[in-house]
């Protein structure tokens, strides 16, 4: 199977401040590959630089056989995205919206199908101020779904849903899949990662820190699983985590679900600036 996505590498410097630190990603064609992390980790600056919004320091990428730093037209034709915060005109409806930005592209997926991939059949003539929160993130999704994109980028798209919003989107990713896109998905959500993803990439302070198919990061396939470190002197309130003194004043836990208690860690860091 091809990659879609090739990153070695990565790195993203402001001034003296280094918000990626030298990441490799590959992501197959026709997969969902997620990249969980805290706020602050480095999510969106990767998946800005990707879709060529943003420049990079250093590292190789290429997406869909393009480097996106230089913008390509070619490659703008072929990916879609969903941002976390989009502005569309309220009063327009569903449909018109989609039909709109798919007049953008030469080759739009059609109308109808579209409305359908994302659950919008019955808000069809549904003007956009007239949505709830979980029906306006659909429609970002559509909007993004428009132009029949290889590769699709959703940056966060269930923040702030409850659960039941959180399940249908859920749901419009999985149809996504289904029509052989390519999802590249940023969450802070693990249980997210491991219900949409074929693979999972955890980062925190700009490195990933564990990779692999959500059953293996989530404990299913390895047990056991040790992770020793050293706490910073004066740092408090480490997370209730199972964490026990090690040798030489380091911290050990072992758990059968790295991937939560890392996450706990990485988000308990970045709070306070570790």
């Amino acid at each position: 199977m091809a990659n879609a996505i090739e990153v070695r590498g990565l790195r993203k410097s402001y001034g003296d401040v280094e918000a990626v630190k030298g990441i490799d990603l590959s992501v197959a064609e026709g997969t969902v590959f997620a990249l969980l992390g805290p706020n602050g980790a480095g999510k969106t600056t990767t998946v800005e630089i990707l879709e060529g919004f943003r420049a990079r320091t250093a590292g190789e990428i290429s997406v869909l056989g393009f480097d996106p730093a230089r913008r390509d037209r070619s490659l703008r034709s072929h990916i879609g995205i969903v941002l976390q915060s989009t502005g569309v005109d309220p009063y327009l409806t569903v449909a018109e919206t989609i039909e709109l930005y798919g007049g953008y592209y030469e080759h739009p997926r059609p109308l109808d199908e579209v409305i359908e991939v994302v659950g919008l059949t019955e808000k069809r003539d549904t003007r956009v101020l007239k949505l709830s929160g979980g029906q306006q993130r659909r429609l970002d999704v559509a909007i993004a779904l428009a132009g029949d994109p290889k590769l699709v980028f959703l940056d966060e798209p269930t923040t702030g849903f409850d659960p039941g919003a959180r399940r249908n989107a859920w749901q419009v990713v999985k149809n996504l899949q289904a029509l052989g896109k390519t999802i590249f998905l940023t969450t802070h959500y693990m249980d997210e990662a491991q219900y949409l993803a074929n693979l999972v990439a955890v980062i925190a302070q700009g490195r990933i820190v564990a990779e692999g198919p959500p059953g293996t990061l989530g404990g299913r396939d390895v047990a056991g699983t040790l992770i020793r470190f050293r706490v910073p002197a004066g740092a408090e309130g480490l997370p209730q985590v199972g964490a026990l003194p090690g040798a030489d004043g380091t911290v050990e836990i072992r758990t059968d679900d790295p991937t939560r208690v890392l996450y706990e860690l990485t988000s308990w860091a970045v709070q306070r600036g570790q």
